[in-house]
C-alpha cells in the first residue's frame, strides 16, 4: 500500500475531528473543519445509520494511523510488537508509535507536523547520539539526543516551528533551543499522551 498522497483536511473531515496533520492551519480559522463538520464527498452531509462494533474499531484504527502517519504494514507490525511485549497492549502500541524517529522530532517542536518531521528525517537533517538516522520509523530509546547537523541548522522551517513551540515539551523529553537539540527522556506513560483515542478498540480490532 502506498503513502497516502491527497488532501490532509479530508482525512481530518472523515474522522470529524482535527488530526493536526497540517500544522498551524489546524489551529487557525482557515482549517476546514471549522466550517465542514462532516466527512467529504457526495455523500458526506447524507444522514447515516449509527456504525456498527466493527466500524467503530475501523475508525479508531485508521484515526489513529492518520494521526502518526503510518500504512498499514507498519501500524500491523508495531501491533504485533506491542502485543508481544509485557502490559497493556493498546498502551504498549501508543507507547511505540511515540517513539518513531518523525514524531520524537515533531514533539520536540523542530517541525509543525509530523509530516514534516518525516520530510526532515528522510532527507538527513537529523543525527541521534551522533550517528546519522534518516529513518522515520527508527524507534527512539530513553536517553538518545536527537541534534541538527551543522548545515541544517539555518533552516527556517526548523526556528519557525521552535519559535512556535514551548520551553518544557513534554515530561519524558527535553530540549535546549540554543544547542538545537533534544533528548528522549524516558518512555512516556499513556496518561501523558495527547492522544484523543481509545486504543483498546484497535486491540479489539486486530484481536477478531
Amino acid at each position: 500500500m502506498a503513502r497516502y498522497t491527497g488532501s490532509s483536511c479530508k482525512l481530518c473531515r472523515r474522522e470529524k475531528q482535527k488530526l493536526f496533520l497540517k500544522g498551524n492551519k489546524c489551529l487557525s480559522e482557515k482549517c476546514p473543519l471549522e466550517k465542514r463538520n462532516y466527512p467529504p464527498g457526495q455523500h458526506g452531509l447524507s444522514k447515516r445509520s449509527k456504525f456498527s462494533e466493527y466500524g467503530v474499531q475501523l475508525r479508531e484504527k485508521q484515526k489513529v494511523k492518520r494521526i502518526y502517519g503510518v500504512i498499514e504494514t507498519q501500524f500491523r507490525n508495531l501491533f504485533e510488537k506491542a502485543s508481544s511485549q509485557k502490559g497493556v497492549t493498546g498502551e504498549n502500541l501508543i507507547k511505540l508509535l511515540e517513539r518513531r524517529f518523525d514524531n520524537v522530532v515533531y514533539r520536540l517542536g523542530f517541525a509543525p507536523s509530523r509530516k514534516a518531521a518525516r520530510q526532515l528525517v528522510t532527507h538527513g537533517h537529523f543525527l541521534i547520539n551522533g550517528t546519522n538516522v534518516n529513518i522515520p520509523s527508527y524507534l527512539v530509546n530513553p536517553g538518545d539526543v536527537i541534534t541538527l547537523k551543522e548545515n541544517s541548522k539555518k533552516l527556517d522551517m526548523i526556528h519557525k516551528s521552535l519559535g512556535r513551540s514551548r520551553d518544557s515539551v513534554y515530561n519524558w523529553l527535553a530540549i535546549d533551543k540554543a544547542t538545537l537539540s533534544g533528548t528522549f527522556l524516558q518512555m512516556p506513560a499513556r496518561e501523558d499522551v495527547p492522544l484523543n483515542a481509545n486504543e483498546q478498540l484497535i486491540v479489539e480490532l486486530y484481536s477478531k
